[in-house]
């Protein structure tokens, strides 16, 4: 097994093989892609379907001296092969050596770590202008597909190019009519018109904004890929090489169901089942039975996303069903935020849903758009939780400090079930405010909980106690009620344990009570501290007789960290925190 591919030590052990080798390098990379997927998981279609398209790459081109941009990175994986690291796909012993993403700390092959979309020909064309101000010679090359071109970040590079960058730059367009879900958008109605005509249409988006293009129709054929590389290589302008290939190549499910396969966990080769159990209920899955009953029963509730459906467990058949109550605006978080504002604005009741990690691109539209207006917007986070997404191009840890300062915004973090679910609908239904609401990351739970949240930043007090209170928010709530037990257990007297609900806000008539018959106040939060929750509640205190001990992330880029490792890392476990207790109280 792995014939060829275990010669491949680098870019010049490509350029050595003939094209039968070559061949059979792109059946290596596919075993070692199932090896290392049907154990760990990762981004499968987005791999399979672009094995060619960089064998190609690396036989024409001279990386580390030609520079390639990867847009997301989640199809670097034959890349990465090709570069030095197949060991992270072959032998499972090595597969924490690789990331999922580009890495520079791995490969000067890599040049940026980047997961975000639409981002691929922008970086290039810094690299262009880099290289030509320096007067030096060489091809930078951006691969960007999946849905990435509608990316507002995506469409202002290329509108850039068009007019105003005069050398050498080759933007290879994977065009394999997907994103993660389906695309949308008049751009890829344009791309099914030139793969019709075989890029002859003269309707033609690139060269509208002037740039050179060309078209290959087999972009999963290694022959017909070098040479059209070849044809461009050198290149002293900008040119479009759109690529036709088929998502999930090579491995028969993730070609028939290109959505599904867009990212998996370990699986199964041959049934194709996922090597997981899921718990019968999940936060999604209530997301998305809420949802499909409030557009059964309120004809104006609408989500929009951002290419991100199954973030609320919106299956293709449950999409069918809402009809025109779903709006997915493509990869566009700005212009979903803006056009949920828009809705709210004439009586709407708008249900945007996304990733914390992709939120972060429309801090200007929430803080504008919306906030400033106070439209009634309600913004549905999924992955907030520091246990969700730990890549470091990922993480939901910022969300929190990122947006709780803006005026007006309330944030909302539900500890249960019923509390979520409360959340959701009331904010749907009020006029006064923009809501933005983190998912919870835990295991459901079930526990009473108010339906009216109008009292904005009022906290709810889960157990009275004496000298110490517990402020538990969101998805640590349950390690509060953990905590509260061993300190009783312990220490030999109840704390008090407070749900704050509110991220955003403060309760001062509460703090201000706390202070009769408490010496302590600790705060748990599922976040960064700096500019985060712990840290309001630390600035109310600061001129008063109360201590303030702050539990939460600290402001760094993680990657691929162990959560329970990292909660004793930062002190946080309870037999930790109550060490802690000791020494102050």
């Amino acid at each position: 097994m792995y014939e060829i591919l275990k010669t491949i030590n680098g870019p010049a052990d490509v350029k050595k093989l003939n094209i039968g080798q070559l061949k059979t390098l792109a059946g290596d990379i596919r075993e070692a892609l199932f090896n290392r997927l049907t154990k760990i998981g990762g981004h499968c279609g987005p791999n399979f379907g672009i094995v060619e398209t960089e064998i190609a790459m690396h036989y024409v081109f001279n990386s580390p001296e030609d520079k390639f941009v990867f847009d997301v990175s989640h199809q670097s994986y034959p890349h990465k092969m090709l570069t030095g690291r197949k060991a992270g796909y072959i032998d499972e012993t090595h597969f924490k050596d690789d990331s999922g993403y580009t890495n520079p700390e791995e490969s000067e092959h890599d040049l940026f770590n980047v997961g975000h979309t639409s981002t691929s020909v922008s970086l290039a064309t810094g690299l262009a202008k880099a290289r030509d101000l320096k007067g030096q010679k060489y091809n930078v090359v951006a691969l960007i597909g999946d849905g990435s071109l509608s990316g507002g970040e995506a469409l202002e590079a290329l509108d850039f190019v068009g007019s105003d960058l005069n050398s050498n730059l080759i933007i290879i367009v994977n065009d394999n009519q997907q994103s993660i879900a389906e695309v949308h958008g008049g751009l890829y109605k344009n791309l099914a018109e030139l793969r019709q005509t075989k890029g002859k249409s003269e309707h033609n988006f690139f060269k509208t904004l002037g740039l050179d293009y060309v078209y290959e129709e087999n972009g999963n054929d290694i022959e017909a890929m070098i040479r059209i590389l070849q044809k461009v290589k050198d290149t002293d302008h900008p040119i479009v090489v759109h690529i036709n290939t088929q998502k999930g190549k090579g491995f028969e499910l993730a070609e028939k169901n290109r959505e599904a396969w867009h990212w998996c966990m370990p699986f199964d080769r041959e049934t194709g089942c996922w090597n997981v159990t899921f718990p019968a209920e999940s936060y999604t899955g209530l997301t998305a039975q809420y949802v499909m009953n409030k557009a059964k029963s309120d004809k104006d509730f609408v989500v929009i996303t951002p290419a991100m459906p199954m973030t609320a467990g919106l299956s293709l058949d449950l999409r069918q069903q809402l009809g025109a109550q779903y709006v997915d605006t493509g990869i566009t978080e700005e212009h979903a935020v803006a056009m949920a504002s828009g809705v709210a604005k004439t009586g709407g009741k708008p249900l945007l849903v996304t990733n914390a990690t992709f939120i972060q691109r429309t801090y200007d539209q929430i803080s504008q758009d919306v906030c400033i207006n106070n439209n009634p917007v309600t913004i549905l986070l999924n992955y907030a939780s520091f246990e969700g997404l730990t890549d470091v191009t990922h993480l939901g840890i910022f969300a929190i400090a990122a947006f709780s300062n803006i005026p007006n915004l309330v944030i909302l973090s539900p500890t249960s079930k019923e509390e979520y679910l409360n959340m959701l609908d009331w904010s749907v239904e009020q006029k006064e405010h923009p809501v933005m609401i983190l998912m919870p990351g835990n295991a459901v739970t079930s526990r009473a909980a108010d339906k009216d949240f109008s009292a904005i930043n009022t906290y709810k007090v889960e157990q009275a106690g004496e000298k110490i209170a517990i402020l538990a928010l969101g998805d640590f709530y349950q390690r509060g009620e953990e905590l509260a037990q061993k300190i009783t257990k312990e220490l030999g007297f109840n704390p008090t344990l407070i749900n704050p609900r509110f991220a955003s806000g403060v309760d001062e008539r509460l703090l201000a009570d706390l202070q009769r018959n408490h010496q302590l106040i600790i705060t748990l939060e599922d976040g960064v501290t700096e500019g985060g929750f712990g840290q309001k509640i630390a600035a109310f205190y600061a001129d008063k007789n109360m201590k303030v001990k702050i539990y939460g992330l600290r402001k760094e880029f993680y990657d691929r960290y162990n959560p329970q490792e990292l909660l004793k890392q930062l002190g946080m476990l309870p037999e930790q925190i109550i060490a802690d207790i000791k020494k102050i109280i």
